[in-house]
């Protein structure tokens, strides 16, 4: 880490060029004013290939061991940097084979020519995607939410900033009949644990099955019991980062609660999304239970305060290219 390696990172992170037709950049897909996310069920591609899955925050990175939906074995924000340039199924920036003209044009550019050298003096003859990545990693790690309303009274002890429903739905949401804060618990509130679960969001067959291109874990070990298993999200800003779940099929936190209240998707009737009965993969933490109206209020309350507004407006993380800022 150096701010010159974040400051590149920042520019490359939100650069058009680094996408096949100089459409997208990672930043249309991890929008800052929507927590990095882009507001779409599932993220589109630079050539308008729709992905199977939605584009996942990036507040709080850093602190993540494992990085996607679905995968276990990305351990790096340098490797998953790779995933987005490279993906051929379905094409995300579309880089692959089309890597010696990006990078030339990038080369070109005063900024980067004369700043990659600093940051990486290995790349003095030229740099290559290695570096981006590097860079756009260095940027990532800097992308730190903390100063939630949640975050002032839980760690800072300012007991004001949470209103009082807002603290009832804190208890409601750490609360051995609710459970949520077993798959969304720590400091960051979800993401963080490369923890799995399956939450009954479909089961097309009657036998737990997951539509094609969005079955978790199964697709890589196929291993019956990984169908529909996917990483816990993180909280942080969930307000920001509607529709929710892998798929974006949840329209919004509250339809989230009813989800989780009657204990998954059970009913023939919810679009086809199941066959009837509990999902047989489903997790065990996924059981359901009451929720009042007023229990409701308090969880959405509690939900609102976990937006950090100085994260989504912090100038450090936004596009330089849309600021006007001078790249010479």
């Amino acid at each position: 880490m150096s701010a010159r390696k974040v400051e590149l990172g920042r520019r490359l992170f939100y650069d058009t060029r680094l996408s096949v037709n100089g459409s997208a950049s990672c930043g249309s897909c991890h929008q800052q004013a929507r927590a990095f996310t882009d507001g779409r069920p599932r993220a589109v591609g630079a050539t308008g290939e729709l992905h199977p899955r939605s584009a996942m925050s990036l507040a709080n990175v850093a602190l993540y061991a494992r990085f996607g939906w679905d995968d276990p074995d990305t351990a790096s924000l340098e490797a998953q940097a790779a995933i987005p340039m490279l993906n051929t199924a379905p094409i995300e920036l579309g880089l692959a084979g089309n890597e010696a003209r990006i990078l030339e044009a990038l080369r070109r550019d005063r900024f980067y020519a004369r700043e990659m050298p600093r940051a990486f003096p290995e790349a003095a003859r030229g740099f290559g995607l290695l570096q981006v990545r590097m860079a756009i990693a260095a940027f990532e790690r800097t992308l730190l939410s903390g100063g939630s309303a949640y975050d002032r009274a839980v760690y800072r002890d300012e007991r004001a900033a949470l209103s009082a429903e807002a603290r009832r739905g804190l208890r409601l949401f750490t609360s051995p009949e609710l459970a949520c804060s077993e798959c969304h618990g720590g400091p960051t509130l979800g993401g963080a644990d490369a923890a799995f679960h399956n939450t009954g969001l479909f089961n097309l067959d009657g036998l737990g099955a997951y539509p094609q291109n969005g079955q978790g874990l199964f697709a890589r070990t196929r291993a019956p019991s990984d169908m529909g298993r996917f990483r816990a999200p993180s909280l942080r800003n969930i307000a920001l980062t509607a529709p929710y779940m892998h798929d974006g099929s949840v329209a919004t936190l509250r339809a989230v609660l009813a989800h989780y209240a009657r204990g998954g998707r059970s009913l023939a009737s919810e679009a086809g999304h199941a066959t009837g009965g509990r999902n047989p993969h489903q997790s065990d933490r996924v059981r359901g239970f009451s929720l009042s109206a007023e229990d409701e209020s308090a969880l959405l309350a509690f939900l609102a305060a976990l937006t950090d507004e100085a994260f989504v407006t912090d100038p450090r993380f936004s596009d330089p290219f849309a600021a006007g800022e001078r790249r010479d």
